[in-house]
């Protein structure tokens, strides 16, 4: 048995954008799978009545409601420009260097501009609630 450090070493390695986002693309796939339960809650509270649906919207508007619904909300846009992204790299373009780092970055602001506008646009619809 040799003495080799692995292939690649995690003290010499240095993560890039790229992978970071490819690891970031896998978490916000489980994070959204792991909505699912919490989705299908809401969807039985609304043909359970009233009552039980006045208890989802309380669980909802709790600041754990509200943050899970805040992360689950850019986790989907992330989810979604990254995947048009892997789309474009399907099609053969964008994989230089200088392109995938740009579209990159494009996917990180996107995500959180489109987050923002939803929620703003959320906030408006409901007067603030």
């Amino acid at each position: 048995m040799t003495n080799r450090p692995l292939s690649p070493h995690l003290q010499i390695y240095r993560p890039q954008l790229t992978s970071l986002l490819s690891v970031t693309h896998r978490a916000t796939g489980i994070f959204l799978s792991l909505g699912i339960p919490f989705f299908l809650y809401w969807l039985w509270s609304l043909a359970s009545g009233q009552d039980t649906y006045a208890g989802a919207g309380e669980f909802f508007s709790s600041f754990i409601g509200r943050s899970l619904l805040l992360l689950w909300t850019f986790a989907f846009f992330y989810h979604l420009c990254n995947g048009i992204r892997h789309l474009f790299w399907d099609a053969g373009k964008g994989f230089e260097l200088e392109d995938a780092y740009r579209s990159g970055w494009l996917v990180v602001a996107a995500s959180a501009a489109l987050t923002l506008l939803s929620w703003i646009g959320a906030y408006v619809t409901r007067g603030g609630v």
